[in-house]
């Protein structure tokens, strides 16, 4: 990783990027892009494209995608009473047993303001009685002491927050910090785009490196961008859990390790043949890898790709992460650069529309 990618990595994933409100990131993240691309397109919802087009014309009629997304989970103020507190309802798939207790920044016109969910001290809890909070039961405490004040601070309801902790490295060997899912991917992506360009690639088909808006809420950002660029070949990446912890049931969620590789993914929405290449090419370059089944969908944007318009051959590439959807999400560092390294070497590989026929 060089000096301009750790610093990029550390600004993308410590600015805030709800969904709905991911203009700032977004930009971050077209910022570090641009020296590595030919153009870009932002569409109406914020989706942002990196295109990098090869020289000759002909070439340009086959089309790949590889993609992320980039909101992350977040809280919109619901209702503020009286005496200055604030509640809350989710924004994505956000967790109220994890927020009591955690910073929150809560992002106004006139900038952040700064927050905390409170919470009843053990002292004056009925211990039997405990049980896990609903959403109903937050509050985010801004140091208020009336709503006027509370609205004085630019503070209203639909006003966005998000948890305040930041991106840090856990024993030399794991990235920790919110928003991991799925700005990681977003990084990882860009990476490859950063590659091509310093190694002088020339690849034989139009690039279009995606990052995706409002996955959080039903992979909507990925629907729209799919049915707008109709790729040939879309290759997500996306983290799923990595499943070695205490809570996990393997025989459940499966067995993956973070630390063990990038994740290949089995189910309806990935294209066999896409998968298999996938394989081959780890396999070929010696990069290790696990694999996942799932059922009905993946849960991710490859479910969007696979099934807008007319269909586009996906294939799935996630990053096995700890503790999903909190604060403390977690990652291998040699996965996120396995992963670049499996969609880098995959693009080298991929030749055109005689690779991903289903039926030859």
């Amino acid at each position: 990783m060089t000096e301009s990618s750790k610093n990029f990595l550390y600004t993308y994933l410590n600015n805030a990027s709800p969904t709905g409100f991911e203009s700032s990131g977004q930009q971050i993240w077209l910022d570090y892009l641009k020296p590595y691309i030919d153009d870009y397109i932002v569409d109406t919802y914020g989706t942002v494209v990196g295109v990098i087009q090869p020289t000759a014309p002909v070439t340009r009629e086959y089309k790949v995608v590889i993609e992320a997304h980039s909101d992350e989970i977040s809280w919109f103020v619901n209702f503020i009473s009286d005496d200055g507190y604030i509640y809350v309802r989710r924004n994505g798939g956000s967790d109220a047993l994890i927020a009591p207790s955690m910073r929150v920044n809560l992002h106004t016109a006139n900038g952040q303001v700064a927050g905390v969910f409170g919470w009843p001290a053990i002292h004056v809890r009925d211990l039997a009685k405990d049980v896990a909070p609903k959403v109903t039961d937050l509050f985010i405490d801004v140091g208020a002491l009336t709503k006027q004040e509370v609205l004085d601070m630019g503070i209203h309801v639909g006003t966005v927050c998000t948890f305040a902790e930041g991106l840090f490295v856990l024993n030399n060997r794991y990235y920790v910090g919110r928003a991991l899912d799925n700005r990681m991917g977003g990084f990882m992506i860009a990476e490859v785009a950063r590659l091509l360009k310093e190694n002088n690639i020339e690849l034989p088909f139009t690039l279009y490196v995606v990052n995706a808006v409002q996955e959080e809420i039903g992979l909507r950002g990925a629907e729209m961008i799919a049915r707008r660029l109709k790729p040939d070949l879309a290759i997500i990446t996306d983290v799923t859990h990595d499943t070695q912890s205490p809570k996990y049931d393997k025989k459940e969620q499966g067995d993956l390790k973070a630390g063990g590789g990038p994740v290949i993914c089995y189910g309806p929405a990935v294209q066999n043949k896409v998968r298999d290449f996938i394989i081959q090419i780890a396999q070929d370059k010696e990069i290790a890898f696990q694999r996942q089944a799932v059922s009905r969908s993946t849960g991710t944007d490859t479910d969007s790709f696979a099934y807008a318009a007319e269909g586009s051959a996906s294939a799935l590439i996630s990053l096995p992460l700890k503790y999903m959807h909190t604060t403390v999400e977690t990652v291998h560092m040699d996965d996120v650069q396995a992963v670049i390294q499996l969609i880098y070497e995959t693009l080298l590989a991929v030749k055109g529309n005689e690779d991903f026929r289903y039926l030859k």
